[in-house]
């Protein structure tokens, strides 16, 4: 019979100072716990290349975060903070806005005192969502005006460290709110010693909504409606995924966000190329088609990344992976250590 899970099951108590402010001086100078077995090996992130094998394929999220952070005020007086979820045709987006008082259709809102937005109305799942239109191209005016959307937890204000290192480095694709984080630890050496184990890499683009931070706040995890995110998988990556079958290699998904984006692919029983939404939901009995092996970095306490990350490599695994992080003091969450999972 199978298990029954809850939202109290995906709790558990974490030393607030483990909760990384920054990211490690080198990106793959990172810890990364090796959890593919028991007991855990404790490792750094650069050794990577070496646990993977020739016929392996990596596959990385090569989406890109935006500065979609927007500090402004209502022209009727009151201060707002944007964060622009979604850049949509004819200048317009899709924000969550913080005011004291939300303001109505048709008015006004000037953003860093530098240019004017109309509020059209409130869109999503309770009206979460204000729909705004700019005065011109909205990533262009994000690059110039707007903050990098730095997660809930980080406490300081973002900077030029944020912007350089709040980013993987082979970003293609602007749209992300919240970096595809397991991927910030690869840096140019690592990509150079995965190449020359001959290691193939692929991508897909998945854009990651700030709906990753949504708390799931039923008991019950089918009651949890997940947030929508816009991914593409190409033909080449699916091409890609074929041939490592063929040879006998594992698919080593580089995130979470990437893993949604290959199962999301794969729902209808095999894997098809595409861009479209997903609100895929992964829990323990999900039945995975495409992913061996996961990169991750360690998630919040009853968040949706805990339950994807338990569903894939065990509930108790997991258990015992974080409570073994916990009292090796790794450094938690976004600027974080990363772990090795197996299918």
């Amino acid at each position: 019979m199978a298990r029954s899970f809850s939202l109290g099951d995906f709790d558990f108590a974490l030393p607030p100072e483990l909760i990384a402010q920054h990211p490690a001086s080198e990106r793959s100078a990172s810890r990364l716990l090796d959890g593919r077995d028991a007991p855990p090996v404790d490792r750094v992130f650069r050794e990577l290349p070496a646990l993977l094998d020739a016929r392996d394929l990596l596959v990385f999220n090569d989406t890109r975060v935006i500065k979609a952070r927007l500090y402004g005020a209502k022209h009727s007086g009151g201060s707002v903070e944007a964060l622009v979820e979604r850049v949509l045709p004819g200048h317009e987006v899709l924000a969550h806005l913080r005011a004291s008082k939300s303001p109505k259709p048709g008015s006004r809102i000037r953003f860093a005192d530098a240019f004017d937005a109309e509020m059209l109305g409130r869109e999503g799942p309770g009206g979460a969502l204000f729909r705004l239109r700019f005065p011109s191209e909205p990533l262009a005016l994000l690059e110039t005006h707007g903050h990098v959307p730095l997660p809930p937890y980080i406490t300081h204000a973002d900077s030029a460290d944020d912007a350089a290192r709040y980013q993987t480095v082979f970003a293609r694709h602007p749209g992300a709110v919240a970096a595809p984080t397991a991927a910030l630890h690869f840096d140019a050496a690592v990509l150079a010693a995965l190449a020359e184990r001959c290691i193939a890499t692929a991508s897909v683009t998945l854009h990651v909504g700030a709906g990753t931070f949504q708390p799931v706040r039923s008991e019950r995890l089918a009651e949890h409606k997940m947030h929508s995110e816009w991914f593409e998988v190409s033909s080449a990556t699916v091409d890609a995924i074929d041939a490592a079958r063929l040879r006998g290699g594992r698919v080593v998904a580089v995130g979470t966000t990437t893993l949604r984006a290959l199962e999301s692919a794969a729902l209808a029983g095999t894997l098809r190329s595409g861009a479209r939404e997903t609100d895929i939901f992964i829990t323990p009995g999900f039945e995975f088609r495409v992913v061996d092996l996961l990169l991750t970095n360690f998630h919040l306490p009853k968040s949706t990344l805990m339950m994807l990350v338990s569903a894939f490599a065990g509930f108790d695994h997991v258990r015992s992976l974080y409570a073994h992080a916990i009292a090796q003091r790794y450094r938690f969450f976004s600027y974080g250590d990363a772990m090795l999972l197996t299918r």
